[in-house]
């Protein structure tokens, strides 16, 4: 993800989340970023292929625009 796109999540999220909840994603990431240090790093041939899918996907179609993101994840958070 680019870092534009990230700073345009971080910013939506600041104005739309508690400081509560802010908080709970922000041990949800550490904890998820933990988790993750204990996996193997991506090959190039996994890199490569990782890619080469993401670009079928998007050639067919299949990806989410910015307002289906968000509105989304609006949902997600009116449920909590």
């Amino acid at each position: 993800m680019s870092t534009a796109a990230l700073s345009g999540l971080r910013d939506y999220l600041y104005g739309t989340l508690s400081t509560e909840d802010m908080i709970w994603l922000v041990e949800e990431l550490k904890s998820h970023v933990r988790r993750d240090d204990k996996q193997e790093p991506y090959t190039m041939e996994e890199l490569h292929a990782r890619i080469a899918q993401s670009e079928r996907d998007f050639a067919e179609g299949r990806y989410f625009t910015d307002d289906e993101v968000f509105a989304d994840l609006d949902d997600e958070l009116e449920r909590r």
